[in-house]
């Protein structure tokens, strides 16, 4: 199957330039930004975080131009199941998280207003470029307000802020600027190839779109919000590493689903199906599972950052069972449906527990 053979290594090609271009693409855009004079602190808020979510952002565009509407928006909800239960599990693992208040005041209840207000309007079957204008619109507000608050809390910002080392040619605005072209080249290039790989494996095998966006691509365009968060997890950056998964996220949704919104112009992206009964109900639901995780002392621990990685081997089973097992898909379907009805209830047991403590606490 030569053509297959291609198509994987255009996939795996793909992923490879995303990954080179996103490290480029972070390391020219923070050096000319620091050579520009803008804040340290600005650049940790917007440039860093926009250059852990390039590949989602260049590759569902590609895909949303290419007519790819599937592709697109699996990628970006794939992604973000990926972070929530991956990138956020396996760093759990690695290092018990510690989790700053402001993240459950603010943030993750930000995070689960715009994943159900998507959810809300992908059910119509289409997401118009008047909501993609008004996610944009979201994500200026937002940036806007967490540079003001961040100014704010200099202490939690400093500690919070990336470590970034540039090298010292990257000081000067000519390097700086080759890394930026460079960066936006390959990851350009890379999305091109991940997206033509991707359709193509998907009408070789018979499959959905939207199953190699939830998967494959989506995996090789989080590898950055991966490889960032397992770092700063080592380091004992914990604040870094849980701000990566929920500003990815975010910016997954209001930056990139919002851009491929506004450029499909009057046609709007078309939403299938599955997405609408499943995935992005999924994507819902583990946003909200993170609350009473992220309440349990503050810290999420070792066995619960095993808990979001077994999910998401299940979630993974589910993908891949109906295509290569299809005897066993019904018995799985019911051995998954009482693993999420106990795992409801416990997440139901732990939100009653948590405010129930919270209110003896304040009455004392």
């Amino acid at each position: 199957m030569p053509s297959f053979l291609l198509s994987v290594i255009q996939l795996i090609v793909g992923i490879l330039l995303l990954f080179s271009g996103g490290e480029f693409f972070i390391q020219g855009s923070v050096a000319l930004a620091l050579i520009l004079g803008i804040p340290q602190l600005v650049i940790g808020l917007t440039v860093v975080s926009l250059g852990t979510s390039a590949p989602e952002l260049f590759v569902s565009i590609n895909s949303s131009l290419a007519g790819s509407d599937s592709l697109a928006l699996s990628n970006i909800v794939g992604s973000n199941i990926f972070n929530v239960m991956v990138v956020l599990g396996a760093s759990a693992v690695l290092q018990p998280l510690k989790v700053e208040s402001r993240l459950v005041r603010r943030d993750i209840p930000l995070l689960l207003g715009v994943s159900a207000a998507v959810w809300g309007m992908a059910s119509s079957g289409l997401i118009t470029w008047q909501f993609g204008l008004a996610l944009i619109v979201a994500l200026i507000i937002n940036t806007t307000w967490e540079i003001r608050t961040a100014r704010e809390e200099p202490q939690r910002t400093q500690e919070a802020e990336p470590a970034i080392n540039l090298e010292k040619d990257s000081t000067s605005l000519l390097n700086a600027s080759i890394k930026l072209v460079g960066g936006i080249f390959l990851l350009t290039f890379g999305s091109q190839l991940l997206v033509q790989g991707a359709s193509s494996i998907a009408g070789l095998l018979g499959i959905s779109e939207a199953i190699i966006g939830l998967t494959i691509v989506s995996l090789g365009t989080s590898l950055p919000e991966l490889i960032t968060s397992l770092v700063a997890a080592i380091r004992g950056q914990t604040d870094l590493a849980i701000g990566n998964v929920i500003g990815s996220c975010l910016l997954n949704q209001l930056l990139v689903l919002g851009s491929c919104s506004l450029l499909s112009g009057s046609n709007g992206l078309v939403v299938e199906n599955l997405l609408i009964t499943k995935d992005i109900p999924i994507m819902v639901v583990t946003t909200l599972a993170c609350m009473p995780i992220f309440w349990t002392k503050g810290i999420i621990s070792r066995g619960e950052g095993g808990v979001l990685l077994g999910l998401y081997l299940l979630y993974l089973a589910d993908k891949i069972i109906p295509l290569t097992l299809p005897s066993l898909h019904s018995v799985f379907k019911e051995v998954v449906f009482l693993l999420i009805t106990l795992s409801t209830l416990i997440i139901i047991y732990k939100t009653i527990i948590y405010w129930l403590r919270l209110r003896k606490s304040s009455n004392n």
